[in-house]
């Protein structure tokens, strides 16, 4: 047997951020969607004395020849030693004989780009189709991430971000308008943000919700990509309860560790609320957007699903340019 070791640089030669990435992802949904998945919880480890956390996924989709199992790694106080926060790595094994077919050292690339195909997939799926305007929470990679995906899905024309920090959010603007090629604004307070845009896409680890209800209004879709774990919160509860069309990815997910939990736990929403899911929706069993004055939100926590098929797809492309090191037999 041999196993094909990919490392990050290769891995992100060959998978870039792009169409072929969101149609992974929609691949992923599609198959949670019509059952053709078999996902477990996450397995989801705080190290509090080390100020990190680990998480397990994986999953199994009927019709993809391999499998993977990915660990991704957040260890906050690593960039006070010149790291960075986010790693990790994914086992690919074959999905039917289970042995090993390539370890993807990816140090939490795929991870990221996943991440953001898969906020493009809701944004075109749910989203007015003719929004033109952006707004991003947060300043980090993943703001930029989802944004460059986002501009893939729709025609943005201009884009407008609000971070903590002003002075990484006015950064956060220079670099992107020179990348995307468009106008892109920082604004002193989420609200302005909120209350601009026609498409919100939220990044940040809040603990304490950012977007209040009051600053909701018709047409607008929101993205909440930062809760991930049972002590995070960006969307203030009653701001949950006022969307028109309420989607997440996996609903006991959104429940556990992402916006319907503090939602339900304020008692804002039933107990027994069961959101219709992301794959759901593109496979027409339900319907998403109800209409151009429709508020609708996407909680997105991350699945095991979108691991996989971004594994799968990243192996393939990987063995038709003949990359990586072959070890073993």
């Amino acid at each position: 047997m041999s196993v094909l070791i990919l490392t990050e640089r290769e891995l992100r030669r060959l998978v870039p951020l792009n169409l072929a990435a969101i149609g992974a992802a929609e691949q992923a949904f599609r198959a949670l969607g019509e059952g053709r998945a078999i996902q477990p919880p996450v397995l989801a480890l705080e190290i509090a004395p080390r100020n990190a956390e680990v998480d397990i996924k994986t999953a199994y989709i009927d019709g993809l020849p391999q499998l993977a199992i990915k660990a991704s790694s957040g260890f906050f106080d690593n960039p006070a030693r010149g790291l960075p926060s986010l790693s990790g790595f994914m086992a690919v094994l074959d999905a039917e004989t289970g042995r090993m077919a390539a370890i993807l050292l990816d140090n939490g690339y795929l991870t990221d780009l996943r991440t953001a195909a898969a906020g493009a997939l809701a944004a075109r799926t749910l989203a007015r189709p003719d929004a033109r305007i952006a707004g991003v929470l947060g300043c980090g990679l993943q703001a930029r991430l989802q944004i460059e995906a986002l501009a893939l899905v729709r025609p943005l024309e201009r884009v407008l971000v609000w971070a903590r920090d002003g002075v990484a959010a006015r950064a956060y603007a220079a670099e992107m308008s020179g990348r995307l090629g468009i106008l892109v604004e920082s604004r002193d307070t989420a609200e302005a943000v909120v209350r601009e845009a026609e498409i919100v896409v939220t990044t940040t680890p809040a603990r304490a919700p950012i977007v209040q209800v009051e600053w909701l209004h018709p047409g607008l879709h929101l993205t909440a990509m930062g809760s991930d774990a049972y002590y995070k919160n960006e969307i203030a509860p009653a701001a949950v309860a006022r969307a028109d069309c309420f989607v997440c990815d996996v609903a006991v997910q959104s429940l556990a560790l992402g916006e319907l939990g503090p939602a339900v736990a304020a008692g804002a929403m039933p107990a027994d609320t069961a959101p219709a899911e992301l794959g759901v929706v593109l496979c027409g069993q339900v319907p998403g957007r109800g209409g151009d004055e429709a508020i609708t939100l996407c909680d997105l926590t991350g699945t095991g699903a979108q691991d996989t098929a971004i594994a799968a797809y990243a192996l393939a492309r990987a063995r038709e340019a003949g990359y990586g090191l072959s070890i073993g037999d």
